[in-house]
């Protein structure tokens, strides 16, 4: 049996009904900041529980415009934790700032009890980062935040699901890259916020900062969500709960059998919200059985076999000493995602923990 990682061969079958709207789009030449896009950050506002949406080019993008209006620049620092993809501590860097990296915790987001010991007069904003799609504490961050009078731009790229916590950060900034749970064509991203300041100004920055046609308000740049991307997008927002309750349903289908696995597998905590882009446990002998479960047909990954602060960019102009993050560390050793997407038959599931008890037995 095969079982794949990602569902995107399922899941764009049969394209006709995006074609369509590509094609009306086309004959009325509505490509840049079109009907469509409106209508798109409108519904997803309302979705993920904001008052508003800005469609941007990327989700790093969502990242970068997201600290520029926080006011991170030049020598500033944001706090964000020591495992994450590169996008996280790319935005920062765009910015001519510095990331403070903190290690992660056994669910795999920002120890948020290692926060404030970092937390220096350089410290401008907190970005958790909500990893595999598990919700990092944000209402520890959240109170840090206000103590310290920081703001909070939180790493959504993962976990694209409503927001069910009042301690709302400043920004939620998401992907849509075509392997995230709502994905475009292409590259794709939105801000949410519920600060009517800060979206006034994200929709003028992301159009090189004009208020207008002909009025340049202040120098911004190209970052518009394309047209035919929101449509694409739009067209998959009301099948958003369903991916998840499925991907939600696989979780504790693997929790269950992995739970029994004699300390073999260890499953993570859950004890916050989970949109499951990912499926990762620690495993032993990792790497013995990514080989075996990839000699079964079962395409299983590593996020991400060498982490963040061991890659050549961050040691060579950075200086960061790995010993400061050990549990990041170990994790690179002893983490693995198995294939969770909503297009997974239980067959396909069970397959994959067979062959697991197999490898261990």
């Amino acid at each position: 049996m095969k079982v794949k990682f990602s569902p995107l061969r399922q899941q764009y079958a049969n394209p006709a009904e995006f074609i369509n709207k590509i094609t009306a789009i086309a004959m009325r030449g509505d490509f840049t900041l079109g009907g469509a896009l409106g209508v798109f950050e409108k519904e997803f506002a309302a979705m993920v529980g904001f008052q508003h949406a800005i469609g941007v080019n990327s989700g790093t993008d969502a990242l970068k415009l997201s600290l520029k209006w926080a006011g991170v620049g030049p020598g500033d620092h944001v706090i964000v934790p020591a495992q994450t993809f590169v996008a996280s501590v790319g935005a920062i860097v765009e910015l001519d700032a510095k990331p403070i990296l903190v290690d992660t915790g056994l669910d795999f987001t920002i120890n948020a009890d290692q926060i404030e010991k970092v937390i220096g007069p350089c410290t401008k904003a907190i970005m958790p980062v909500h990893l595999t799609g598990q919700w990092a504490d944000m209402e520890r961050i959240r109170d840090l935040a206000d103590a310290y009078k920081l703001k909070v731009v939180a790493d959504t790229a993962q976990a694209l699901m409503p927001w069910t916590d009042q301690q709302a950060p400043t920004a939620q900034c998401y992907s849509f890259h075509p392997l995230k749970n709502l994905n475009v064509w292409g590259d794709g991203g939105m801000i949410t916020t519920d600060d009517d300041d800060m979206a006034q100004w994200l929709l003028k920055y992301r159009n090189h900062g004009l208020s207008d046609r002909n009025t340049v308000e202040f120098f911004g740049c190209n970052s518009r969500l394309d047209t035919i991307q929101a449509a694409i997008g739009l067209l998959q927002l009301p099948d958003l709960g369903k991916t998840i309750k499925r991907r939600q349903e696989i979780a504790a289908r693997y929790d269950d059998a992995l739970h029994e696995s004699s300390g073999r597998v260890l499953v993570p905590p859950r004890s916050r919200a989970h949109a499951y882009h990912l499926y990762m446990v620690r495993a032993k002998n990792r790497n013995g059985l990514l080989l075996r479960l990839q000699d079964k047909g079962v395409e299983a990954k590593v996020h991400y076999p060498v982490p963040l602060f061991m890659q050549p960019a961050m040691m060579k102009d950075m200086g960061v000493d790995p010993s400061r993050f050990p549990r990041a560390a170990a994790d690179a050793n002893e983490v693995i995602s198995l294939p969770i997407h909503q297009y997974l038959e239980d067959a396909e599931v069970e397959y994959v923990i067979d062959k697991i008890k197999e490898f261990y037995r």
